[in-house]
């Protein structure tokens, strides 16, 4: 058996990762087995390697979408897309309008506050002036002092309104872009505001036209233009003065916080069904 295992000796090239192996002594017999099993070993590790990977792209290609697939996914997110945008740019398009208003509106009140500080009551002003004109010559001087503005038209339109006729408009542009006519009326102080500028956008009363006044004879507090009953219509269906979109719309849109008037369809109502009403019990004063 010795003579047997004493010829066993080599080096095999399969075992060139192993350390040479001499199977002459005692325990030779141990040595070659353990050999071969490390070999059945590495052989077997391999076999697993490779039947991971394979494993692992069958299912990367199983899990993947095809191009068939994925075009129709994006075609319904086009269309989803399609439906919801509008409304949602159209509910932007109207906060932001109503920031605006609430800015110039505040603005308006900032300036009266401080013209009134450094000249006075306002009864005072316009002692000396003769007629409507002056008077309004005179309001508009002394609160633009105190409005950041890019362009001043004074008493010449161009700024608010355009063409020839009575001239009888302080008119000028804010900082902002939005455009200003005032003028004086009676004991009151009427401010036409434009929140678009001068010839832009619809120029259509409570889309982008809103209208404020001094609150009562002679004060100094500016408020929006409107009746107490003011009421929200389906557009072009009344006509009374009360109704909004309309001359009135400014205090709808400083009371309530919206626009939601220009949502209202040909019979009136929210897209959700609802009915504006401000004299009901709770008020409904927007569509949400």
């Amino acid at each position: 058996m010795n003579n047997k295992l004493n010829q066993f000796t080599t080096h095999s090239s399969q075992f060139t990762n192993f350390a040479v192996l001499d199977y002459s002594g005692t325990h030779s017999l141990n040595a070659h087995t353990n050999c071969i099993s490390n070999f059945n070993i590495r052989n077997r590790l391999s076999a697993l390697t490779s039947f991971a990977r394979q494993s692992l792209a069958s299912l990367y290609r199983k899990s993947a979408f095809t191009l068939a697939e994925t075009l129709i996914v994006m075609g319904i997110i086009g269309v989803v897309a399609a439906l919801t945008l509008p409304n949602l740019n159209s509910s932007t398009g109207d906060k932001e309008k109503v920031v605006k208003v609430k800015k110039i509106y505040q603005n308006l009140n900032d300036a009266m506050g401080r013209a009134v500080a450094v000249y006075g009551p306002v009864e005072d002003w316009f002692i000396n002036d003769a007629n409507a004109t002056a008077q309004t010559t005179r309001a508009g001087e002394r609160l633009t002092e105190f409005m950041k503005l890019s362009k001043n038209c004074k008493m010449t339109k161009g700024c608010y309104t355009s063409g020839s006729g009575n001239i009888s408009y302080y008119e000028f542009i804010l900082a902002d872009g939005s455009s200003i006519a005032l003028h004086r009326n009676g004991t009151r102080i009427e401010f036409h505001l434009d929140i678009d500028g001068f010839n832009k956008g619809k120029n259509d009363d409570g889309f982008d036209r809103f209208y404020f006044q001094t609150n009562s004879t002679e004060s100094s507090i500016v408020e929006p233009y409107a009746t107490d009953s003011i009421t929200a219509e389906k557009y072009g269906s009344s006509t009374l003065i009360t109704s909004c979109p309309g001359y009135y719309c400014a205090k709808w849109v400083i009371d309530y916080d919206n626009m939601d008037y220009l949502k209202l369809d040909s019979s009136g109502k929210c897209p959700n069904g609802s009915v504006l009403n401000v004299s009901a019990n709770p008020p409904v004063t927007s569509c949400r």
